[in-house]
């Protein structure tokens, strides 16, 4: 596809407005004192990949890329046309590869989680900093793909500088310990997207990128770059090879067992023990109150249909392969001790169910 000659006008603002918004995302980004990095990051890296796309439709399609209501007309938000967001601006483009379809839909996930959270700790960075990489890699590449190299923004940007040492276990603990739910709640989200992920999309250089930093110290020339970073797909099998061993002496050694749904409980298992523990009776519209209220997984009734994966993976799974939901034995556990210790009874969550109420499961574990 050759390059368009952009000249003054709609699709040359939108672009420019789209760069200036992946280059604000990675300035912020690298500030190593910048309050809120990684939400500022994630959510002009959104707006930058929208606006992306909302360029490529305006020079190619003109401005259709707006919702319209039934009637015809566009539809209205303050006044303004209401364009594609970015979800609708993938399914519409349709040339991602699913690596780069699978992040970008991790990271609309993300921006809706910490939307309304102040998340201000480095440790969400770390967590993700490899889908990071790649977000900011994929607009890059998509970016030249659809307008050209003089629009290439690299040129722009500096490697950021690391610390070399890296934090002390005492450290890292106290950490821990200052975690609010809220922070939990998103580490938990990510744990979870990851875990349905293909193997073959997770790794991808598209979905994460993953890097090992080691000191250069020999075999350079003066006249060397001091980073230099290699294509993954253009290295041959032994380097590949060597690139395993290397990773088998830096990383913690972590031994993966093929499994399937071991310890997980369907819920008429669930209530069977429940029964054996308490000798209460639990029917299956009880079960579902309880889950509504304490935001085990999601149901319509409560708003929940857009990610049945939105579960609370202490407690309860959702198992893709069979589109269903399975339960830990912790849930038997809670379930059981809620009802010893007549922290709730019957008539209780009926009432907060029918009025819509959730609890803050903490309280009651």
């Amino acid at each position: 596809m050759k390059a368009p000659i952009l000249r003054k006008g709609k699709t040359k603002s939108l672009l420019e407005s789209s760069i200036d918004c992946a280059l604000l995302a990675v300035e912020i980004y690298n500030k190593p004192r910048a309050p809120f990095r990684v939400e500022t990051f994630v959510t002009h890296m959104i707006m930058a990949w929208t606006r992306l796309f909302q360029a490529h439709f305006n020079f190619t399609i003109g401005e259709t890329y707006f919702y319209k209501e039934k009637n015809g007309r566009y539809k209205l938000i303050d006044g303004e046309k209401k364009a594609w967001e970015l979800k609708t601006c993938i399914k519409e483009y349709g040339k991602l590869s699913q690596a780069v379809k699978t992040n970008l839909e991790f990271f609309i996930k993300l921006r809706n989680k910490i939307e309304h959270r102040t998340i201000d700790k480095d440790e969400i960075g770390l967590t993700i900093f490899g889908e990071c990489q790649a977000l900011l890699y994929n607009y890059e590449s998509e970016l030249i793909k659809l307008f050209g190299e003089e629009y290439a923004i690299n040129e722009s940007l500096a490697y950021s500088l690391q610390f070399s040492r890296v934090r002390t276990p005492q450290q890292k603990e106290a950490s821990k310990q200052l975690l609010s739910n809220e922070y939990k709640d998103i580490v938990d989200f990510i744990k979870k997207y990851r875990d349905h992920i293909r193997d073959d999309v997770f790794e991808s250089q598209e979905y994460s990128i993953k890097l090992i930093q080691i000191p250069k110290i020999s075999n350079t020339k003066k006249s060397d770059l001091a980073v230099e970073f290699v294509n993954w797909s253009s290295l041959s099998e032994e380097d590949k090879e060597k690139y395993d061993q290397l990773t088998a002496i830096v990383k913690d050694k972590v031994v993966k067992v093929e499994a399937v749904n071991i310890g997980k409980l369907k819920p008429g298992q669930v209530l069977s023990k429940v029964k054996e523990r308490t000798n209460v009776t639990l029917n299956h519209t009880d079960h579902k109150h309880l889950l509504c209220i304490f935001k085990i997984r999601p149901y319509s009734e409560f708003g929940g249909v857009n990610d049945p994966f939105d579960t609370n993976t202490k407690y309860c799974h959702y198992d893709e392969a069979h589109q269903d939901y399975l339960y830990q034995d912790e849930w038997i556990n809670f379930l059981v001790n809620l009802i010893n210790e007549q922290k709730l009874n019957k008539d209780d969550w009926k009432e907060k169910f029918r009025l819509k109420q959730t609890l803050n499961i903490i309280e009651y574990e």
